[in-house]
């Protein structure tokens, strides 16, 4: 049975293609992994992929991705789904690293909306794409979520700090709350665009006032282009080195936070 606390990326035995019980879609997801390598441009203290590196996906198989997702989605309609007993809502573009970094994203999405046409499932089935946005500046990346837009799917954003300094620590990247706000505007131009915080506690404290107030500001910023927030926390262990300094934070503590984000006029979910 799938469960919230294992997302494991090869209980369907497929290369691309996986599912698991998301808190956040409030249903199975059916993943798409373009990363099969656990490659990312990004190094979040948080991540659950084992043996992450930095890097990109390598080239990937349309042919064998599109067969793959066909069967799966066969499978589903007629009941006998590889995913077990449960609700279907959406296939999401997620897996073990930034989904964007693969060169054939575009024509990935292309193929997931042709088969969700094919089937039916347009409308049925919400497309997704879990990112961290980094790659927007790419044109090849503006067509595929552009897309994605226009088949009524939608981008789920990652920023999770509002410093620099936070950034850095939590995502293991250098850049600027600026640069990921441009990213953000870009995105949000061609697809309903959520913003998606994880929160969480370091060494036994939670995100300093300070660093909450700054990611209160940018959000503040972007509040009229964004659809809302998904907060949410640690349900899974972390594989990065500071894995034992993290702890979850309590129900109370992360709806506290939603309800200071939730003042500046802007929908937002709560997922411990």
């Amino acid at each position: 049975m799938l469960d919230i606390h294992d997302h494991s990326r090869d209980r369907t035995g497929m290369k691309y293609i996986y599912a698991v019980l998301s808190r956040r879609a409030g249903g199975i997801s059916i993943g798409i992994n373009l990363n099969v390598n656990n490659a990312c441009n990004w190094a979040c203290v948080y991540c659950q992929v084992p043996d992450l590196e930095r890097g990109s996906p390598p080239v990937v198989d349309l042919a064998r991705l599109e067969a793959e997702l066909r069967g799966f989605l066969r499978d589903a309609v007629s009941g006998v789904s590889p995913a077990g007993d449960g609700q279907l809502v959406d296939v999401a573009f997620s897996g073990n690293g930034e989904p964007t970094s693969a060169r054939e994203f575009p024509e990935a999405v292309e193929i997931v909306g042709r088969l969700l046409g094919e089937m039916g499932l347009l409308g049925r089935l919400k497309l997704r794409v879990i990112s961290n946005g980094s790659l927007m500046h790419r044109l090849r990346v503006q067509r595929g979520i552009a897309r994605i837009g226009g088949l009524g799917g939608e981008v789920w954003f990652k920023i999770d700090r509002g410093t620099a300094g936070g950034i850095l620590y939590t995502n293991g990247t250098h850049t600027t709350p600026e640069k990921i706000r441009k990213a953000l505007l870009t995105c949000a131009q061609l697809a309903p665009t959520w913003v998606q915080t994880c929160l969480f506690a370091i060494d036994g404290e939670s995100v300093a006032s300070a660093e909450f107030a700054a990611y209160l500001e940018l959000i503040a910023s972007i509040k009229e282009r964004i659809a809302g927030v998904h907060l949410y926390g640690l349900a899974r262990p972390s594989r990065r080195p500071e894995a034992t300094r993290l702890s979850a934070l309590s129900a109370e503590s992360l709806a506290s936070y939603a309800r200071h984000i939730s003042a500046l006029g802007i929908p937002v979910t709560a997922n411990p």
